[in-house]
């Protein structure tokens, strides 16, 4: 196995096992629905009984009913009294105690309680309590209870007696004095307890062999409750082994490996050159990743959630690096990857599909990143058309629409627009170049191509005559005809070290008179190493430079080979200094300009431009550089050899057409004038 399909395995079993992690896999059975939609299974029955709980709707009815007039339990304490008159201090002679005892029972007779009570009280907060006394409960109103700083203030205000009034005063009674009636939490969370178990008792049982719900019924609230009901008791009596686990798991493992390796699959049939490059493998492969663990986070927080997640983001990207059939493709394993975490899977799918076909057939080529605006329009509208159809499909009617699920798809499309931002961060981390990218490089508008256009004006006539020729070709043969507009601006870029020594920028003075073969060759060739340098100096991405250092490929100088051979005579001539650095060209756009750089600069020579010589020099170039196996590399096929060579013939045609002679003026005309 070699190392590039070990690394392919591995990331597809690493990305396998992450998605199988995160799966829902706790439940032997486990269905998917949701209040207020259609129940869209085929009618369940109960295979035992299952007991009628209280909706969630009616629970909160019942424990807001119980906190509203809910009576708390409060603990009397008698000995409270005693145990304050027993600590008063006694004196030989005098009965002040006792009478003090009196007036401290009278005033404890209406119920003592803590001041924060009794402000609860006084606010109405505590109309009535429940004592409790020796295990009897009492209700009773709140209307006499005090405070023991009132029964302080008000023993103070009752005493006349002199004598009585200085024993009241030494006996230090205000840090001694506490309520009689106290907060029993203990007592009170039981009768609270009872009471709400008594309001929401169960209301029924559905007994074994009775319809728990019927195919297409909307899901009521105390539907939803049966059901979760239903799952909870089966649940409960299944065995869960680790063999029916491991069962499971299989089955999610197999199902989400093979639907990496059709997505895998068909690249390596249908885009071959995708597969081959493990940057794209990768790119793809963790595109879905990524969407899938935002659904399953989002999904996990917000109830619905998965349909904000901006599915349509994954056709766009694909969309601009690769193609419309991949986007489409690709987007549709993603959304096969996801429909298992959602509540209705069939509905998430359709939804998702309608939205990437739209997204798809309204860009089809990204040239301009204003585009996605309208792109995200169109996915809103895809989304909303589909999702009434959905509702009317299965319902007959819109008792199952909620607002919630347009706003969910609505803001699913306005995040749609943020692909270009996306856009930008796959380009510098995979490094590959988008089609807005390319249309923005080919502006003539660009510093670099300002420069050349300034330091080498023959040179950016040259590039430009080119570019047309090239792109021509392209979209008749069906390739990248951004990419080889863009790169043939740029393929003669390092010719401004030395704008004078190469043919379009001389004007009567030709430098290599008084240069060696040799010399002039370095010079020549220079042109490819010194426009890699300011390629890099620029930051033109790798697939622009690939135009620069390919256009010539491992072709010779020809020119000055000859001449150097010429004056040499029979003595070999070693062709290594007349030999550009290469590579050849590796890919069809590359070979492409190849063919047009060197028929596009020939074509200036013909002294005659009829269809015969002009084809004659096509056919002459294409063929030699065939025979020179500079194409060896490329995965150009005779069927793209012929169109090249038939666009090259028409815009050559095009360009040199013949002018009409205009015949001089009458001589009577001429007069007159």
């Amino acid at each position: 196995m070699s190392r590039a399909l070990l690394n392919r395995l591995l990331l597809l079993l690493g990305v396998t096992v992450i998605i199988v992690w995160l799966y829902p896999h706790h439940k032997t059975h486990q269905f998917n629905y949701e209040e207020g939609r259609p129940w869209n299974y085929a009618k369940l029955i109960a295979p035992f009984d299952i007991p009628i709980h209280p909706d969630s709707a009616t629970l909160r009815r019942m424990r807001d009913t119980i906190d509203a007039y809910y009576v708390p339990v409060y603990q009397y304490d008698r000995k409270v009294v005693d145990s304050i008159i027993d600590a008063l201090p006694k004196m030989t002679g005098s009965n002040n105690a006792r009478k003090l005892g009196n007036y401290i029972r009278r005033a404890y007779e209406n119920g003592v309680v803590d001041a924060s009570v009794l402000t609860g009280i006084r606010n109405g907060d505590l109309p009535r309590v429940r004592l409790l006394e020796k295990n009897i409960l009492t209700e009773r109103s709140t209307d006499g209870f005090t405070s023991t700083r009132d029964v302080y203030m008000k023993l103070d205000s009752m005493i006349t007696d002199q004598s009585l009034h200085s024993y009241f005063i030494s006996t230090g009674l205000a840090s001694v004095l506490r309520p009689n009636i106290v907060f029993n939490q203990t007592e009170n969370d039981r009768h609270y307890a009872n009471e709400l178990a008594t309001l929401t008792a169960d209301r029924g049982v559905i007994v074994q062999g009775q319809t728990i719900i019927d195919k297409g019924a909307i899901i009521s609230a105390q539907d939803f409750t049966n059901l979760q009901t239903y799952e909870t008791m089966l649940d409960a009596q299944l065995t869960h082994s680790t063999h029916s686990t491991l069962l499971m798991l299989l089955g999610q493992f197999v199902y989400v490996a093979l639907l990496l390796t059709l997505l895998c699959g068909y690249f390596a049939f249908i885009h071959p050159e995708v597969w081959k490059s493990f940057r794209s493998t990768a790119f793809i492969v963790l595109l879905t990743l990524i969407f899938f663990l935002f659904a399953a986070a989002l999904n996990s927080f917000i109830p619905g959630g998965v349909y904000i997640v901006p599915m349509a983001i994954v056709p766009v990207l694909v969309l601009v690096f690769f193609d419309s059939r991949s986007a489409l493709f690709t987007s549709m394993v993603c959304v096969l990857l996801i429909a298992p975490i959602t509540s209705y899977a069939l509905e998430f799918i359709f939804l998702q599909f309608c939205a990437s076909a739209a997204a798809v057939y309204s860009l089809r080529e990204l040239s301009r990143r204003s585009q996605l605006l309208l792109t995200s329009g169109i996915v809103a509208v895809a989304y909303l058309i589909s999702y009434v159809a959905l509702e009317l499909l299965m319902n007959g009617s819109f008792e199952g629409f909620t607002v919630r699920m347009p706003v969910f798809l609505l803001t699913n499309a306005l995040l749609t627009s943020t692909a270009y931002i996306v856009m930008f961060a796959v380009e510098r981390i995979f490094g590959f170049v988008s089609v807005v990218t390319l249309v923005e490089l080919a502006d003539i508008n660009q510093k670099l191509l300002r420069e050349l256009s300034d330091k080498c004006p023959g040179t950016f006539q040259h590039s430009m005559s080119v570019s047309n020729l090239a792109s021509d070709a392209a979209r008749a043969m069906g390739a990248n005809e951004s990419l080889v507009r863009a790169g043939a601006l740029y393929h003669d870029i390092g010719k401004m070290t030395n704008p004078a020594f190469f043919t379009e920028n001389q004007h009567g003075v030709n430098p290599h008179d008084t240069l060696s073969p040799e010399q002039s060759a370095r010079i020549v060739i220079g042109h490819v190493i010194d426009g890699l340098r300011r390629a890099d100096k620029a930051g033109l991405p790798a697939v622009i430079k690939d135009f620069i250092s390919e256009h010539h490929g491992a072709g010779k100088a020809k020119y000055f080979y000859f001449q150097a051979c010429k004056a040499a005579g029979d003595a070999p001539v070693d062709p290594t200094p007349y030999t550009y650095p290469g590579p050849n060209p590796r890919s069809r756009e590359t070979s492409l300009l190849m063919m047009a750089d060197a028929v596009e600069a020939a074509s200036r020579s013909l002294k005659e431009y009829d269809r015969k010589s002009i084809t004659e020099l096509v056919n002459r170039i294409i063929d030699g550089q065939i025979d020179e196996g500079l194409h060896d590399d490329s995965p150009l096929q005779f069927r793209d050899i012929r169109l090249i060579k038939e666009v090259f013939v028409k815009r050559l045609m095009t360009i040199y057409h013949t002018r009409i002679s205009y015949p001089p003026a009458p001589a009577a005309e001429t007069k007159q004038q």
